[in-house]
Formats: structure tokens, C-alpha cells, sequence
């Protein structure tokens, strides 16, 4: 394990550090093993990223029925001046979670280096490490004097070992989604934990739109969302020698109104009987039987007012376009002692 304290220093370059070297594979063992052995099945959803997972990520938010990635870029486009303002100046970080393509981040770098950039630094955070390394390896090339550092790993367990300073927090495409409220409220709370008063956290969220444009965006008609999805066995068949056959499972995504989120799914074309070899484990499926692999949860104004309150933020500003399909909401520590309504009275023991 690389000590967090060597993260602070102000070389100049590109860095690049691996946080999980030393307990992926005791993860992705604990995180297999216990979502197949619930009544329900299920796989983490950070297991499809695999150097082809992302590949076929990026493939996705390039389909025509995928809104959620050109609707973001497109509130950035307009809104990218406004958001950098905590960072414009005075240097900083620029911290993005689960960093992919450059696409978005550059729309933040673009306004920044109106000024140069003078003292700010990118920091990387993924758990592909070669996608690290391509958004490492091009920014500089970019960006003349940027400083850039890379961390592969998890974000869901890794925030400890950001660097302390100022800092910008970008988490985009949604991927809050991929948590439950319950789940997503404890993450934040992580972040909010770290934060300075003066930081910022930026979170992309998907809102609540009409059925069928949301089961579209999970359905495409190339195909490529089924790939990404299936994918997830094949990670566990090399990960942990598993013998996942792709072909005896089926892609499924819809929307769950009473949840409101899209829920994916791989349903067993027939009985299944699954040898993983690495965790001496036998999985077996009847025909129908799901394992469910992501939830992409669709926001409301009043969900994430009361998601970001539990986690101890408040929004300090709010961009969405103008079919407001898509929000980009800046995020701040909150400081005062009453609820997203100013009606609910909070002690340092919770809501009384």
C-alpha cells in the first residue's frame, strides 16, 4: 500500500499510483461471493470495467438512444465557466471519480486555462488502470504544465488518500445512479467528510423522464448496453476462473417505477449450474432466474435535495438543459442547522 502522505507533494509531471495491487483480487473474491449467495443474485456493477469494459462503455454513451452523455456535455458547454470558479485563480484540484474518456473533464479544463491554470493539478481516480494512463498520457499533451496525478482505485473506499488543499470534486454520467438512496447518502457523507469548507463536489444526476426514452437508453439497438452487461461474466471467468457461459444469458434492463431507476439484469436462458473455481463455489440458476448486475437511479429535485441534506450537503448550484432530462449539481459542505425545507430543526445528534 502506497502511504496517502507522498500524494501531497508538488512535483511536477505525471504520477501515477495503484491502490489495488495488494487487495483486489481479496475484494472482487469477497464481493462475488456474496452477492451469488444472496436469495437474490447479484454482481457489483464496478466489475465491468475491465480495460474492454470501458472501451464498450464509451461505445454506449456514443449510441443514439444514450441522451445521458451529449445532454451532459451539453449543460458543460454553457455552464463549465460558472463551475470552475471555486478553482479559477488561486490553483487547486481538480478531483474526477471514475475518470473515462477526457471528454467532460476538458470542458472544465478549457475554462480553467482562460488563466493559464497556473498551480492547478488533475487528479485521476479509476479502477481501470489503463484508462488511468490514457487520460494521464493525454492531458498533458493538452494542458502545457499541467500537473497530473493517477490513482487507480476504488473511489468507494480510496477517498482517504486524496491529497488534502483545495479541491473540486467532478463525479459525472450519472454514476451516483448506481447506488441505492441509502447507499448513495453514505458515500456522499464520505466525500462530505473530506471536504474543506471551500471545496466542491459536482455531481451529474439523470432525472426522471418519460419510459420509454430511459428503457431506450438501456436497450440500444446496436446492441453494445447486452455486450457491456455480459461482459461482467467474462471478468469473472478470467478474475476468478469461473465458466460462465455468455450464451445461456439474456440482457435485460427496465424501469422500475416504484424505485424510479432502471434496474439491468442477466436472466438465465435455461438451468444453470456455474463451477467458480477460485472461490471452490457452484452457482446454479433456474431458467428465468436473474443475476442483477447495476441500478442507474433517476433523480427528482425533492430526492436529491434530501439525499445531499443526509449526507451533510447542500446545493449551492443547480445547471440542467432545457428539457431538463439531465441536472449537474454543485455541492458544498452544509453549515446551517436546518433541513432542505429550512423547516426541520437538526441537533448534532440528528433530527429531533
Amino acid at each position: 500500500m502506497i502511504n496517502a502522505l507522498r500524494l501531497d507533494s508538488n512535483d511536477d509531471g505525471v504520477r501515477f499510483f495503484d491502490f489495488l495491487d495488494g487487495d483486489r483480487r481479496k475484494q472482487i473474491m469477497r464481493d462475488v461471493r456474496a452477492g451469488l449467495s444472496l436469495p437474490h443474485k447479484s454482481i457489483p456493477s464496478k466489475y465491468f470495467y475491465d480495460s474492454y469494459g470501458s472501451r464498450l462503455f464509451e461505445w454506449i454513451t456514443r449510441t443514439p438512444e444514450y441522451y445521458l452523455t451529449r445532454t451532459e456535455l451539453s449543460i458543460l458547454d454553457a455552464a463549465a465557466p460558472e463551475i470552475v470558479e471555486i478553482i479559477s485563480g488561486g490553483g487547486g484540484d481538480i478531483v474526477e471519480l471514475g475518470s473515462g474518456s477526457t471528454a467532460k473533464i476538458r470542458k472544465l479544463l478549457d475554462a480553467l486555462y482562460t488563466d493559464g491554470g497556473d498551480g492547478l493539478r488533475y487528479i485521476s481516480v479509476d479502477i481501470c488502470g489503463n484508462c488511468i494512463q490514457e487520460v494521464i498520457e493525454e492531458l498533458p499533451l493538452v494542458y502545457p504544465g499541467l500537473e497530473v496525478l493517477g490513482l487507480r482505485a476504488d473511489f468507494t473506499s480510496h477517498l482517504y488518500m486524496l491529497p488534502k488543499g483545495k479541491k473540486l470534486m467532478a463525479f459525472f454520467g450519472s454514476t451516483i445512479g448506481n447506488f441505492t438512496e441509502r447507499e448513495c447518502a453514505g458515500f456522499l457523507e464520505k466525500i462530505k467528510r473530506i471536504m474543506n469548507p471551500e471545496d466542491r463536489l459536482l455531481i451529474g444526476m439523470d432525472m426522471v423522464k418519460p419510459q420509454r426514452v430511459m428503457e431506450a437508453a438501456y436497450n440500444d439497438g446496436e446492441g453494445v448496453t447486452r455486450r457491456f452487461n455480459l461482459n461482467i461474466l467474462s471478468n469473472l471467468n478470467r478474475e476468478l476462473k469461473a465458466d460462465f457461459d455468455l450464451d445461456d444469458f439474456q440482457h435485460l434492463a427496465f424501469f422500475n417505477p416504484e424505485e424510479e431507476r432502471i434496474e439491468m439484469h442477466l436472466r438465465a436462458k435455461r438451468a444453470v449450474s456455474v463451477r467458480i473455481s477460485d472461490l471452490a463455489m457452484t452457482v446454479n440458476l433456474r431458467k428465468g432466474e436473474t443475476i442483477h448486475t447495476e441500478i442507474s437511479q433517476k433523480f427528482s429535485k425533492k430526492r436529491i435535495e434530501r439525499v445531499l441534506f443526509e449526507a451533510g450537503l447542500c446545493i449551492e448550484k443547480w445547471f440542467t438543459d432545457s428539457k431538463k432530462w439531465f441536472s449537474l449539481v454543485v455541492a458544498k459542505p452544509r453549515t446551517h442547522v436546518f433541513g432542505p425545507t429550512g423547516k426541520i430543526p437538526v441537533t448534532a445528534g440528528g433530527l429531533q
